[in-house]
């Protein structure tokens, strides 16, 4: 059954596709399926993109919501059907290909897909079934021993913090101050994002704004304290409203290792059908394990591993306890959930499982370790931590080893034999259930990291602009990936510059770039892979020694106390994992990006795949984006050698010209113009027009500018200059092109008039502006150039009075059009009518008004306006 539908229709053009996929976002997250729009982005990106390529017609999308499923349909508006041909010979579409893989991927991913013909339409359609979530109370956990109770300490605090509809805070109670360090006016009317360090993965997870939204939510993330330190905490949130209808969200936060106060745990499976009786033997406590980690959402692996991990450090006394899990080819175990361990101690960081330094000993068995003072290397993981036993046990799966958990207490000889075989039964119990979670964790990472490289992809393809690339790749990256990056670039033969830097927290990213400023930048090595870097990390720190002793020293200078508290908390937002990322783009290295985290934190491999990926799109970006201005810096300088180096100033006569050739990045194109002082007293001056735009069209017009002028300069007469001009056309051969030329010869008199002799070679003839406002062609004309051999022209001869203005344009201007309508020569003239009285500049500039408002698209054509006026008595309508 049919309960929402959305449409939305999209024209055959690139843009579309990332058009289409934010429609499908936008309505499926609508319908609150956040499971769901992962694999229908990317899908429905892959189908538009055929219908366009394929097909070329408007493509009309439609998204319906039913009772246990959602359907997206393409359609596009070309219905010739294709039948595949099944024959051996035929080999699959590459998974690599740009195209060609949308009914691939909807047989992977959809639950049910189809194409359907009709005489107007081809429609494919995929189908994604979708789960409500489950509905029902949380059960309280069974009685428990004493000894097994969860460990807290002696005064307890739970902060209190109100979210207004807004996100902003609204109450923040004495506890919330305790634990976090700010005074209430400090954070209330602030977004909570700006305090929460939000752990979010692509694909994977619900977002801060997601989760206060929802009815009711728990988990763990960390709040940012005034110190700069990342406190981790659980917390509870709950949606409610007031008398007057307005929302708000109640968050209650307690410290993480002290969870047990507010987690709720979960029931036990049902229908089980079997007691506990018959289990106690085996493991002591009976189902008190099981009933503590409760039934984990499918998408909650971290919320598992973490009640797994207090579960066992409470079953056996201990003072911490980790969980490690394997990676893919099972030779490294990666940190992923500890408890009574500093603040989350390496998160994320991976240890060799059998061979080389730091390895993990006794992976595969379970062992106990008595005294790791007389082993210090048997489990890397607690080094330095004060921890003396563990009894550690491996979680397998059909004979497969997919992690290791681990107990650990500060006194030696805590465990025996007898402790690891109840961890083991323990850990044998759930690591099927750890094992579902995390294929079903890296599944979702999967889809959301091929997700967020198509937007990636579309977002670095649509500009060439360097500065634009860098800022795109860097907050593509933070908080996405990273919690800051900073982008190094290479230019040709000099030292790696820092070009860009962004943090998370923006009144960091200053002081973030005054520390890499200060430290030499990572070697640029064409290695590919992510390698660490610890030069952030160490200057961090010892900048923030330094200004802290140095303000130690100095009683009572209040500012170093405070530059101390910046140094620190800088140190604190470098002082966690730092890798660098080979920027390379066509077997060269032209950058370097820097990833980090805060302290105490390390990178997944996933992730580093991730922005390793992400970083091969925006090295070619970045190299395309220089390619790009390198070329249009090049075709620019050439361009503008072919402008005019600057008008003379004629005595006794105003001069304007206006040039806007057509195309973009274009100075210099088909039509051009020309004023120059041929000697004492004469001057040269010509419009033209050379067949066509663009850069062949500017090579004849640097052709004409130079030979007229050397031409006149050696005392040819207009006829001549412009005869020979000709013979220089036709001798280019296929690259000559037609031109229409007007050039002329101008002598100021002593009475305040000009004497102009012109030849007028196809060109549109200049018109005559008198001061009574009459307007009349000042010249005949005569054939253009580069067509006829023997060509013979003539000069005119023209006088302007006192008051008279001389307009020069090309076809550019009397050719505007808008549909079937153009202005014309009459347009033209009707204008010219209008601007008697105005000087020289302002009839040209009212010329370019007109032209501009006639039609609404941009002008297709060049356009060149020459006006030349001989001042007379002005009548005050000057512009």
């Amino acid at each position: 059954m049919t309960t929402a539908r959305a449409a939305a229709t999209f024209e055959p053009v690139g843009r579309s596709v990332a058009a289409a996929r934010t429609f499908v976002r936008d309505t499926l997250q609508g319908w609150g399926y956040p499971e769901a729009t992962d694999d229908a982005v990317v899908l429905t990106s892959e189908l538009v993109t055929n219908a366009i390529i394929h097909a070329g017609t408007a493509v009309d999308v439609l998204c319906v919501r039913m009772v246990d499923a959602v359907r997206v349909e393409v359609a596009d508006r070309h219905a010739e059907r294709e039948l595949p041909l099944h024959s051996p010979a035929l080999q699959p579409t590459p998974l690599d290909r740009e195209g060609g893989r949308g009914l691939m991927l909807c047989a992977a991913l959809a639950s049910r897909w189809g194409v359907d013909y009709t005489a107007e339409h081809k429609r494919v359609w995929f189908q994604l079934t979708v789960t409500e979530p489950p509905a029902g109370t949380r059960a309280a956990g069974p009685a428990l021993p004493v000894d097994e109770l969860p460990l807290a300490e002696e005064h307890i605090r739970v902060a209190v913090v109100r979210i207004d509809r807004g996100g902003l805070v609204s109450e923040w109670n004495d506890d919330a101050r305790d634990l976090f360090g700010y005074e209430p006016e400090k954070v209330i009317g602030k977004p909570l994002g700006d305090l929460a360090a939000w752990p979010h993965t692509p694909g994977t997870g619900t977002g801060l704004v997601e989760a206060l939204q929802l009815s009711r939510w728990e988990g763990s993330y960390g709040i940012r304290c005034n110190d700069g330190r990342v406190t981790p905490v659980y917390a509870s949130h709950m949606r409610l409203r007031n008398s007057a209808g307005d929302p708000s969200t109640i968050c209650l936060m307690v410290r993480d290792r002290e969870r047990a106060v507010l987690q709720s745990p979960l029931r036990a499976p049902a229908g089980d059908g079997h007691g506990t009786e018959g289990r106690t033997g085996a493991f002591p406590g009976g189902d008190s394990f099981e009933a503590f980690i409760g039934t984990p959402s499918p998408d909650d692996l971290d919320g598992l591993l973490q009640r797994t991990v207090e579960r066992a450090r409470d079953m056996l006394a201990g003072d911490a306890a980790y969980l490690l899990l394997a990676t893919d080819d099972e030779t490294e175990l990666e940190v992923r959930a500890s408890t009574g361990l500093p603040s989350a101690r390496q998160r994320f960081a991976r240890v060799p499982v059998e061979t080389g330094t730091g390895r993990y000993g006794s992976a595969r068995l379970p062992s106990v370790h008595e005294d790791l003072m007389a082993d210090p290397d048997a489990v890397p993981l607690l080094a330095a931590t004060g921890m003396r036993s563990v009894v550690s046990v491996p979680l397998k799966v059909e004979g497969r080893l997919t992690g290791s958990l681990g107990v650990a207490a500060e006194v030696a000889g805590r465990y025996t034999n007898e402790e690891a075989l109840r961890l083991q039964f323990a850990a044998d119990r759930i690591a099927l259930a750890v094992e579902s979670a995390r294929l079903g964790e890296l599944e979702r990472l999967r889809r959301g990291s091929l997700s967020f490289l198509v937007e990636a992809s579309d977002l670095l393809a649509g500009t060439l602009d360097r500065d634009q690339t860098l800022a795109l790749m860097a907050q593509m990256i933070v908080p996405t990936l990273a919690s800051w990056c900073a982008v190094y670039t290479l230019p040709e033969q000099a030292e790696p510059e820092l070009s860009y830097v962004l943090h998370e927290d923006e009144e960091r990213i200053d002081d973030l770039r005054a520390l890499l400023s200060r430290i030499d930048p990572p070697d640029a090595v064409l290695v590919p892979g992510a390698r660490l870097w610890r030069g952030p990390g160490d200057a961090a720190h010892t900048l923030a020694m330094r200004t802290s002793f140095l303000s130690l020293s100095i009683a009572g200078n209040t500012s170093l106390a405070e530059d101390a508290e910046t140094s620190l908390a800088t140190a604190a937002t470098v002082g966690g994992e730092t890798v660098v990322l080979p920027l390379v783009a066509r077997n060269r290295v032209i950058g370097m990006l820097v990833l980090g985290k805060p302290t105490d934190e390390h990178f997944r491999q996933e992730i580093l795949e991730l922005a390793e990926d992400l970083s091969r799109r925006a090295a070619l970006a970045l190299d395309n984006a220089r390619l790009y201005s390198e070329r249009t810096t090049i075709s620019q300088s050439l361009q503008r050698s072919l402008l005019p180096p600057g008008l003379p100033d004629i005595p006794g006569v105003e001069v304007e010209v206006i040039y806007r050739p057509a195309g973009e990045g274009n100075e210099v194109g088909g039509d051009f113009y020309d004023l120059f002082e041929i000697r004492d007293g004469t001057y040269g001056f010509a419009i033209g027009d050379v067949c066509g735009t663009g850069p062949e069209a500017a090579a004849v017009t640097g052709l004409a500018r130079t030979a007229l002028r050397l031409l006149a300069r050696e005392g040819f007469g207009g006829p001549a200059v412009l005869e020979r001009l000709n013979a220089a056309i036709l001798d280019e051969g296929a690259r000559g092109r037609f031109l229409t030329l007007l050039y002329g010869e101008l002598w100021p008199q002593p009475d305040g008039s000009a004497v102009l002799k012109t030849v007028c070679a196809g060109h549109p003839p200049p018109l005559r502006l008198r001061p009574d406002g009459t307007v009349e062609q000042a010249t005949e004309s005569q054939p253009l150039l580069g067509v006829l051999e023997d060509l013979e022209l003539h000069s005119e001869e023209l006088v302007l009075d006192p008051g008279d203005v001389l307009l020069c344009v090309t076809d550019g201007v009397t050719e505007r059009r808008e549909g079937t309508r153009m202005l014309g020569d009459e347009g033209l003239v009707d204008v010219l009518t209008t601007c008697t009285g105005l000087t020289a500049g302002a009839v040209a500039a009212r010329v370019l008004r007109t032209v501009e408002r006639f039609a609404a698209e941009p002008a297709s054509d060049d356009l060149a306006i020459l006006t030349m006026r001989v001042p007379g008595q002005m009548n005050g309508n000057g512009e």
